[in-house]
């Protein structure tokens, strides 16, 4: 994890990690927010993207790379593959979010859109093969969880007495990378991850020990946390770090994304306010005065959603 931080080094943003106070006493606990919604491309992605696309030989950086995903890991991805002067092809559904389409647009990657989320891996792995790409998986690479978990580095230098770090939890490369820096640091704090109840990946995969498809809700907010399913190792660190997995509501999280703009004037996508949604609907409790981290995993929420969540 330190040998990622000194590869990444400075380009990404060490993110800040702030004190919410009013949040924080509603819950009756001292809650800090680390900020991911401010870092490179808006979200916590840049981190294993670039450090993915840094471990490439020569030979692989001038054939290119390859990616999946209908958010942030897109945008990430072709972005990381700009700085390292490595073409990009994204494979992205075509329902993914306009705001995600057109970052990875802006970063100068080409699109290929695939209608069948169920058949999003399938496309890829056949573009790979027919153009002799580097495929960069979303949430499922050691690589890619030692970028992310950077995050955790971060928090327990900043915060050392840490009592519990909040994650949101999707393919689960973000909790896989922080659960596995925290836990080397500070064996006792506990580590929480947070899906969405209405589409859940981990509690089924925990519950028949692999990896299984998991449910997409239609109309969700929270497009970051809807990943076809987890992956292998995110699963495996889980399973050895007795990290606690909760769920959300849709409707939790658009609260929390409300009460993070209003109180905290952070603007957040859903995945992002979904840490926060844990704690304020009180899924997930902890001692009075308890030191705790929530996550913001990312800020690139579409405008035109906005109304309907501010207004819900």
């Amino acid at each position: 994890m330190q040998a990622a931080r000194e590869r990444i080094g400075a380009g990404v943003h060490k993110t800040p990690l702030l004190r919410a106070g009013a949040l924080g006493e509603a819950a009756g606990i001292a809650l800090h927010l680390k900020c991911e919604s401010f870092q490179k491309t808006g979200s916590f992605k840049a981190r294993g993207a670039l450090h993915r696309i840094l471990t490439l030989s020569d030979a692989e950086r001038a054939r290119g790379v390859v990616t999946v995903s209908a958010g942030n890991h897109a945008g990430a991805t072709a972005w990381a593959a700009r700085q390292a002067g490595a073409a990009a092809v994204v494979v992205m559904p075509t329902s993914a979010p306009h705001a995600k389409i057109e970052a990875v647009r802006g970063y100068g990657a080409e699109i290929v859109f695939h209608e069948d989320r169920t058949t999003l891996f399938d496309r890829v792995a056949e573009v790979q093969r027919e153009r002799g790409l580097t495929f960069v998986h979303p949430f499922d690479d050691p690589v890619v969880l030692a970028g992310a978990g950077t995050c955790g580095l971060e928090i327990v230098e900043e915060l050392p007495d840490v009592d519990a770090v909040v994650v949101p939890l999707g393919g689960g490369g973000l909790l896989g990378g922080v659960a596995t820096a925290v836990r080397g640091l500070l064996p006792t704090a506990r580590i929480v991850a947070v899906e969405l109840a209405e589409g859940p990946g981990m509690g089924p995969a925990l519950a028949a020990g692999k990896p299984v498809p998991a449910p997409r809700p239609a109309g969700t907010v929270a497009d970051g946390m809807t990943p076809p399913f987890v992956g292998a190792l995110p699963l495996q660190i889980v399973q050895r770090t007795g990290v606690e997995v909760v769920g959300v509501t849709e409707a939790a999280i658009r609260e929390a994304m409300r009460a993070l703009m209003t109180r905290a004037k952070l603007v957040v996508e859903g995945a992002g306010a979904a840490a926060m949604a844990a704690i304020a609907s009180g899924v997930v409790r902890f001692e009075p005065g308890a030191k705790v981290v929530a996550i913001v995993s990312g800020g690139n929420v579409d405008l035109d959603k906005l109304p309907e969540v501010l207004g819900s």
